[in-house]
C-alpha cells in the first residue's frame, strides 16, 4: 500500500514539475541555441540578441518561482535567491526542447530499463569486502548504534509535523495535554512555538527533559533554519540538531545551488560547497559562536564531546558546520543523514571522513541530487527516448499501469531499428513542432562527444565517510510489513547517479531512515545476546 501511495505521489510531482518546465520561450529558447548563432557572437546584434533571450528566460523562470512563493514575505534576500535560481533552471533547460510528455515518458522508460537490469544477474555494484575483518564490522556497527541513537534528534528537530505523522492517533491528544502544563525551564527559546507544540514534540521524540535544552530556534528564514542544542547524558555528548526541510523558505535555501569557495585555515586551501547550504550553516556557526551558545553548553557539561546531527538539508547543514567547527573542537562528530549529494568538493569531501559519517537509505534521491547527476539523467532521458520507437501515448499508458500497479518492465527496444538519419535530427519521438531549429541534445548516435562531453557544474559529493543501508527483503502482511535490511560501508560512486524509483522518495523520509537504523541496531543487540547465551553454555 505504501509503495502505491509513493507511486501516485510521483506521478502527481511529475505532473507538477512537467508543468512548471514547459518553456513558453519557444522558437526565441532554440534560436539562441544554434551553432549558427553561437559561432556568429562576435557581432553586437547576435550578442545583443543572445543577451536578451537570456535574460527573458531567466524572467519567465523567476516569475515561476515567485508564483510558487507568492504565500511567504519577500525581502531581498529572496529576490536574490530568485534570481540565483532562475538563472541555474534558465542554464539546465537551455539546451534541451524538450515538452512535459517527453520528461515523463523518459522517466519511466528509465525506470523499467533499470528494473530490468537488477532483475539480471551481475556483479555487486559497489566493490566491498563482504567478508570483512572483524575491526571494520566492529567499526560499522558501533556507527550504526550512535547513529540510530542520533537520528532521534535529527528527526526531533522537525517538530510536531514528524510527530504527529509518526502518531497520526495520538499525537494530538498528548501535544493538548502538555501545552495545558506550565512549562520551567531555564532554555533560551526563539521564534514562534504556539501552543508549545514543537517543544512537546522534541521532548517526546528525544526523550529529554526541560533542563537538558541548552537553545533552541524555531527562526526561519531564507539561509536561516531551525536547530536546538541539548545536553545527552547517555552518550555524554552535547548535541546540535539542525532540522531539514520543512517550509518554502527552505526550498529555496536548497535550490541555491551555486558553488562557492571555502577557505579552511591551516587545513586546505579552498574547496567547493553549495551556497545556500553554506548561508545556513554560517547563520547557525554565528549563533553558536558569537552568541555564546556552545560556551554555556560546555559550561555546564566540560567532559562531554560535541556532536552535530541533522537529516536532508539538516544533515548537509551539520556537515559544513562541522567543517567550520573542527578546528575549535578536534573530537568532534557529525551524522549526516541523507544529506544532499551536491555538496562538498573531492578535497572537502576526503578531509571529512575523519569525522563525519554520512547515512543514506537505498535509492533515496537527494543523496544522489547534484548538477552534475542532473545533467546526466537528463542525457540518459534524451537517449533512451530517442531510441524508443513506440508511440508516445503505450509507453504513457503502460508506465502509470507500472508505475501504479507493478508487472514486468515492457521490452522496448534498445536500438534505433531502421530509423534514418534525418529522423535522428528531428525533436524527441517524431515531433517536429518542439523546436525550430535543432538543438544539440538532438543529435545522432555518432555525435556521442555531445552526450559525453563535460558537464559544466563542478561535481560535488556526499560528506564524510558512507553508510549505505539496503533493503534485502521483505514479507508483507494484511496490516504490516517487516522489512529486513543490510548496511555496508559504501564510495562516492555508487550515488554518481539517480535511481528512478517509487522509493526514490520514501527511503530519504526521516522515519524509514529511523527505522532502518533501528532495525540494524536491534539485529545486532540481537547476535550480541545470543552469542552471550552460547558463550554462557558452553562454559556450564
Amino acid at each position: 500500500m505504501g509503495t502505491v501511495i509513493a507511486s501516485w505521489v510521483i506521478i502527481i510531482f511529475t505532473i507538477i514539475g512537467v508543468v512548471i518546465v514547459f518553456d513558453p520561450l519557444g522558437g526565441k529558447k532554440t534560436f539562441y541555441l544554434t551553432n549558427s548563432v553561437s559561432r556568429n557572437l562576435e557581432s553586437s546584434q547576435s550578442g545583443q540578441l543572445l543577451y536578451n533571450v537570456k535574460n527573458t528566460a531567466t524572467r519567465v523562470w523567476e516569475k515561476r518561482i515567485r508564483l510558487l512563493c507568492c504565500c511567504i514575505v519577500q525581502d531581498d534576500d529572496h529576490r536574490v535567491a530568485f534570481t540565483s535560481i532562475a538563472e541555474l533552471f534558465r542554464t539546465y533547460f537551455s539546451d534541451t526542447d524538450l515538452v512535459p510528455s517527453d520528461i515523463a515518458a523518459g522517466l519511466t522508460l528509465l525506470h523499467q530499463e533499470q528494473d530490468k537490469m537488477e532483475s539480471c544477474p551481475k556483479e555487486p555494484e559497489e566493490v566491498l569486502c563482504h567478508s570483512p575483518s572483524s575491526l571494520v564490522a566492529d567499526d560499522l556497527d558501533v556507527e550504526l548504534e550512535n547513529a540510530a541513537h542520533y537520528m532521534l534528534f535529527a528527526a526531533a528537530a522537525y517538530g510536531w509535523p514528524y510527530y504527529i505523522y509518526t502518531n497520526p492517533f495520538t499525537a494530538l491528544c498528548k501535544l493538548n495535554g502538555d501545552c495545558c502544563r506550565n512549562r520551567t525551564t531555564d532554555s533560551d527559546i526563539t521564534g514562534s512555538d504556539r501552543h508549545n507544540f514543537h517543544f512537546g514534540s522534541i521532548l517526546r521524540i528525544t526523550g529529554l527533559q526541560y533542563r537538558d535544552f541548552i537553545h533552541i530556534s524555531f527562526h526561519n528564514k531564507i539561509y536561516e533554519i531551525p536547530f536546538f542544542v541539548a545536553l545527552d547524558h547517555k552518550k555524554e555528548a552535547i548535541v546540535v540538531a539542525v532540522r531539514g526541510t520543512l517550509s518554502f523558505e527552505d526550498i529555496l535555501t536548497d535550490l541555491s545551488a551555486d558553488c562557492e569557495d571555502l577557505t579552511l585555515e591551516d587545513v586546505l586551501e579552498n574547496g567547493f560547497v553549495h551556497k545556500g547550504i553554506t548561508q545556513a550553516a554560517n547563520y547557525i556557526y554565528q549563533k553558536l559562536i558569537n552568541d555564546g551558545i556552545l560556551n554555556q553548553a560546555f559550561t555546564i557539561a566540560p567532559e562531554y564531546k560535541l556532536v552535530i546531527v541533522g537529516h536532508s538539508l539538516g544533515g548537509g547543514t551539520a556537515s559544513i558546520l562541522a567543517i567550520m567547527l573542527r578546528n575549535s573542537f578536534p573530537t568532534l562528530r557529525c551524522y549526516a543523514f541523507s544529506p544532499p549529494g551536491g555538496l562538498l568538493s573531492k578535497s572537502l569531501a576526503d578531509y571529512t571522513k575523519r569525522f563525519i559519517v554520512s547515512v543514506i537509505v537505498g535509492k533515496d534521491l537527494v543523496a544522489r541530487l547534484s548538477m552534475p547527476n542532473m545533467e546526466d539523467l537528463k542525457r540518459r532521458i534524451v537517449r533512451i527516448v530517442a531510441n524508443c520507437n513506440r508511440p508516445k501515448y503505450q509507453i504513457l499508458l503502460h508506465g502509470c499501469w507500472y508505475e501504479v500497479f507493478g508487472g514486468d518492465p515492457d521490452n522496448f527496444p534498445t536500438e534505433l531499428d531502421g530509423r534514418n538519419q534525418d529522423a535522428l535530427t528531428q525533436p524527441l519521438l517524431a515531433e517536429e513542432s518542439l523546436m525550430v531549429h535543432r538543438s544539440p541534445s538532438y543529435n545522432t548516435l555518432e555525435d556521442e562527444p555531445h552526450l559525453s562531453s563535460p558537464p559544466q557544474y563542478p561535481r560535488l559529493y556526499l560528506p564524510g565517510k558512507i553508510i549505505h543501508i539496503v533493503e534485502e527483503s521483505s514479507s508483507r502482511r494484511w496490516c504490516s510489513s517487516d522489512i529486513k535490511y543490510t548496511a555496508r560501508w559504501s564510495t562516492e560512486a555508487v550515488f554518481s547517479s539517480i535511481l528512478i524509483s517509487p522509493k526514490m522518495i520514501t527511503d530519504h523520509m526521516p522515519d524509514v531512515v529511523l527505522k532502518a537504523l533501528n532495525s540494524l541496531s536491534q539485529e545486532h543487540r540481537s547476535c550480541i545476546s545470543c552469542q552471550t547465551r552460547e558463550c554462557n553454555t558452553n562454559v556450564v
